[in-house]
């Protein structure tokens, strides 16, 4: 049986907020996820109610450095990547989105793969502040917020993945036939579900916090 939290302590959790930059998020960039667009507002307030609560709020931003030194196979996978017309570090696209923006002294890793943790030093952050168990919101469900979740278990945290504060985007056919973002989105908190985390809502996990 997937493991259930039954309570959650705000002074050992932390909140990561999976690359809800504007270069993912705003209208119009040809990386947008509408399904992340949509929840901002619900995002926004859940971030709210972590600071209320004394949670640890960190995010996380998928970055490429201009001259391609940490690009790996990137370009070859997303042409905006390639042309340099998304993720370039040190451009307000990578900035996070405006409205969901870091309050004072909250940090931003900067990152160059789906997870979070790789190659970066969250790792090292969330155990200096004691923190055992991590909530999952932001972009994309099945990149880089199950990557980020997927790794988070790996390390022996506790993991919530929030089923209404994650989103992705509409697949196209490559060989394997098109999905729309709701059917990337429901396999993929299935799968999380059964392997990685306690999936549940924003509402659901603030009711479990004690």
């Amino acid at each position: 049986m997937p493991y259930q939290l039954k309570q959650i302590d705000p002074k050992k959790t932390a909140m990561i907020v999976v690359d809800m930059q504007n270069d993912f998020v705003a209208e119009g960039v040809p990386m947008q996820s509408a399904q992340a667009l949509a929840m901002v507002p619900r995002l926004a307030e859940t971030l709210s109610f972590c600071r209320q609560k004394g949670i640890k709020v960190i995010y996380t931003a998928h970055v490429h450095r201009k001259d391609g030194s940490d690009m790996g196979l990137y370009d070859d996978l997303y042409p905006p990547i390639a042309s340099g017309a998304s993720l370039v570090d040190e451009t307000p696209g990578v900035d996070i989105y405006p409205a969901l923006a870091p309050a004072p002294g909250e940090h931003v890793i900067k990152k160059h793969r789906y997870s979070g943790f790789f190659a970066t030093d969250l790792d090292l952050m969330l155990r200096e502040w004691g923190i055992d168990t991590v909530i999952i919101s932001g972009t994309t469900t099945e990149n880089c917020c199950l990557s980020t979740a997927r790794e988070a278990m790996f390390l022996n945290y506790k993991t919530v993945f929030l089923s209404d504060a994650t989103g992705t985007f509409d697949y196209p056919d490559v060989g394997q036939g098109a999905m729309s973002a709701e059917e990337v989105h429901k396999a993929t908190l299935i799968i999380l579900a059964f392997s990685t985390a306690h999936v549940m809502t924003a509402k659901e996990f603030e009711k479990l916090v004690g």
